[in-house]
Parts: structure tokens; C-alpha cells; sequence
């Protein structure tokens, strides 16, 4: 597994569980969807990707989203 699909899975994980505590909880959870959803759109355009610079140090393999 390389950099890009544990970034991806967790982004949908976060995801996933901020829609389902805004179900059960409180509807302010939408607010970490929409930083999740932020964060994916500015590293498309930047590659800059704070997951991936913390996958990296801990030596997972890079892939070809984030390659440095």
C-alpha cells in the first residue's frame, strides 16, 4: 500500500464517520466533512498534503499523487 491509497482511505474514513456523528450527534460535525473536502481539493491543485509528509517520515512508500 503506498502513500496515496492510505491518504485516500483515510480522507473517506473521516469522512464517512463525520457524516454519521452529524446524524447522531450534532450537525456541526459537517464542518470536519467540509475541512476533509477542503483539504483534498487544495492538495489536488498544490500537492502539498500534510498526511502525506507524515506517511513519508514514517517511511511508507510514496506513490504517484505525492512522489516527493
Amino acid at each position: 500500500m503506498n502513500i496515496d491509497r492510505v491518504v485516500l482511505a483515510f480522507a473517506g474514513s473521516v469522512i464517512l464517520l463525520s457524516v454519521a456523528l452529524a446524524h447522531f450527534v450534532s450537525p456541526w460535525w459537517l464542518l470536519l466533512t467540509v475541512f476533509v473536502g477542503a483539504n483534498l481539493l487544495q492538495s489536488s491543485f498544490t500537492g502539498f498534503c500534510p498526511l502525506a509528509m507524515i506517511l513519508r517520515s514514517f517511511g511508507m512508500k510514496p506513490g504517484t499523487a505525492f512522489p516527493r
